[in-house]
């Protein structure tokens, strides 16, 4: 299974989000703190708010990263906010995720961020630890930005210590692209919300034993390996009642979690029911991926992209629920990406009524659409999916279904060090692939990596 995220791209991620992007550096982002920040920047955003209320001349720099369709509906939206706001410029920018993320460190190292910037789940307890971004308890407190329509568990993904810093923009979740055709040829029941891994194992096996060819020629297996994914290795380890991270400092998961997550897709990779070494470590997005080449019937992703696999593939391609152990889903709603204000913006309350318009005008809900994935504000979500068809329709009542199912609460913001961590897991799953590292002494090494990471 290719690790594309859907946060690099709009309706066709991958958290598209191939392989991870590098981490922006940490010492460029906590750099902000020692340039000097006023401690009435860091404070509640109505006390830097322009005393007058005049709003004549003032220019808001908004930034994010997305492809062509969500950049072309994100400025319809914000002329309109402009029109709304006589005398409020808007000047925007965006660009691909990763030189987006290094973009934005230099920026927060060099003279403060945006006004108004879109930021992955990864980056809020960064920014927010580096004060780089205001906290936005205090607009939220007295309406300039509405969450009275959204999940109040969803909107701790943008807390740090206790604090909100960063507001959702879209609400994704993860599922399987799968083939519904080969799924049918196995025998394979539609994959229902309560399947478990065990079932997922019986049907990649199914599928290799069919004997099926790729248009190359090759052994065609019944999944991607998504050892190398940490967002897999989360979904089992939730399904098992275990977190990713036990606080901002500490792994909430042991050497043997990792050993048997890892055993398990290594045995079905040497039976062939899995893709092959190789394949995985070529997949850097859906085309490359083993799915893409049609080496495989399935592939884990998010919702966000999955119509871009409906057109790469072809109409068989369907989204279904990821495996769960003994029913217990680890899925959850994810944010597809946040925003947040600028800790040196000169003119936060502006700011927040961006947000605000963005996130709750169901005028801007209309042409947004679901181009960042689910609207938070539940009104919005479900006026906007009248107008969807085919894969995105199937990913809005996916979620439906889902949610009714039962899911846990999303944790809170991964620690400042979980994209250096990321990278590291899928470092070592591939050393381990290619029989460098037993499962074990592959679980042992990362665990190390991990933790000194934590600590520095």
């Amino acid at each position: 299974m290719v690790s594309t995220t859907h946060a690099a791209v709009g309706v066709s991620r991958p958290r598209d989000k191939g392989g991870r992007p590098p981490r922006p550096s940490r010492r460029a982002v906590l750099a902000v703190a020692a340039v000097g920040l006023s401690t009435a920047l860091t404070g509640t955003l109505s006390a830097c708010s322009a005393a007058s209320g005049d709003t004549s001349g003032i220019t808001l720099r908004f930034s994010w990263w997305g492809n062509d369709d969500r950049a072309a509906r994100t400025e319809k939206a914000i002329r309109l906010f402009e029109k709304e706001h006589p005398g409020v410029t808007v000047r925007t920018s965006n660009g691909d995720f990763t030189s987006y993320l290094q973009k934005l460190a230099t920026q927060a190292a060099g003279g403060g961020v945006p006004d108004v910037v879109q930021l992955d789940y990864r980056q809020i307890s960064q920014y927010a630890g580096g004060k780089a971004i205001m906290p936005l308890d205090g607009v939220i407190e007295d309406r300039t930005i509405r969450t009275s329509d959204m999940d109040k568990d969803f909107l701790r993904t943008g807390t740090y210590q206790g604090r909100q810093f960063a507001l959702p923009m879209g609400r994704g979740i993860t599922g399987y692209a799968y083939d519904s055709a080969v799924y049918r040829q196995a025998g394979i029941p539609t994959p229902q919300p309560s399947w478990t891994w065990q079932d997922w194992a019986k049907a990649n096996k199914k599928i290799a034993a069919l004997g099926m060819k790729s248009p190359d020629g090759r052994h065609f297996t019944g999944a991607n390996d998504g050892g190398g994914n940490e967002d897999v290795f989360e979904t089992w380890l939730r399904g098992r009642g275990k977190n990713l991270y036990a606080d901002q400092t500490k792994l909430g998961f042991t050497e043997d979690d990792l050993t048997a997550f890892w055993s398990f897709l290594n045995t079905l990779r040497e039976e062939g029911a899995i893709a092959q070494a190789r394949d995985t470590v070529q997949a850097k997005s859906t085309e490359t991926s083993p799915i893409g080449r049609r080496l495989g019937a399935a592939d884990f992703t998010w919702d966000a992209p999955f119509p871009g696999y409906t057109a790469l593939l072809g109409e068989n391609i369907h989204f279904a629920p990821v495996p769960t152990t003994g029913g217990h889903q680890g899925t959850y709603f994810k944010p597809s990406m946040l925003l947040g204000i600028g800790s040196r913006s000169k003119h936060p309350k502006e700011a927040a009524q961006l947000i605000d318009f963005l996130l709750n005008d169901p005028r801007a809900g209309d042409i947004l659409g679901f181009s960042r994935s689910t609207p938070p504000n539940r009104k919005i979500a479900a006026r906007v999916a009248k107008t969807l068809e085919g894969a995105e329709r199937e990913i809005y009542d996916y979620a439906q279904t889902m949610e009714k199912y039962g899911l846990d609460i999303p944790p809170t913001a991964p620690p400042p060090g979980d994209l250096a961590i990321q990278t590291a897991f899928k470092r070592i799953h591939q050393r381990m692939i290619y029989g460098m590292a037993t499962p074990r002494e592959a679980a042992r090494e990362f665990i190390d990596e991990a933790n000194r990471e934590l600590r520095s």
